[in-house]
């Protein structure tokens, strides 16, 4: 193999390791949040549910007050809760308001969720595209995968 290919080779392989794959996994970590994200707002709205089904009206729980130091608390009134809707501000709502910004909240994160799906797709795409490139410049044979369904 000639210098200017194994050069070749080393350019796309760098570019592999130093732009794509970091993109990858840049990628994954945001989608990993924004699937947190989703899983708090429909335990909020399960939580939310519960309190309405069974007419809680006042409640005693836990709460965390940091590094697991927990304090007990009195919730004299439950119809109205506090959410926070990002940047650190938490709103005053009802059930029923709570459950609209909920449900349009959730609608967001999927949507978010979908654009971050495509991209990942996307960048493994480029990555096999490149790692094809080498293999044409190496003149090796394409290799089939067969992939069996898990039993």
């Amino acid at each position: 193999m000639n210098s200017e290919r194994q050069e070749k080779v080393g350019r796309f392989e760098e570019f592999i390791d130093q732009r794509l794959k970091p993109d990858l996994v840049h990628a994954i970590a945001e989608r990993d949040k924004v699937f947190e994200q989703q899983k708090i707002f429909s335990d909020l709205r399960r939580n939310i549910e519960n309190l309405e089904k069974n007419s809680v009206t006042s409640l005693r729980t836990l709460v965390n007050l940091g590094s697991e130091v927990y304090m007990q608390a009195d919730v004299p009134d439950t119809r109205h809760i506090f959410v926070d809707v990002g940047l650190g501000f938490h709103v005053e709502f009802t059930w029923s308001e709570a459950l609209k910004f909920i449900s349009a909240r959730d609608e967001k994160l999927a949507r978010q969720i979908e654009e971050y799906t495509r991209l990942i797709a996307s960048i493994k795409a480029q990555i096999k595209m490149v790692h094809e490139g080498i293999r044409e410049l190496l003149e090796l044979p394409v290799v089939f995968y067969i992939q069996f369904p898990s039993l």
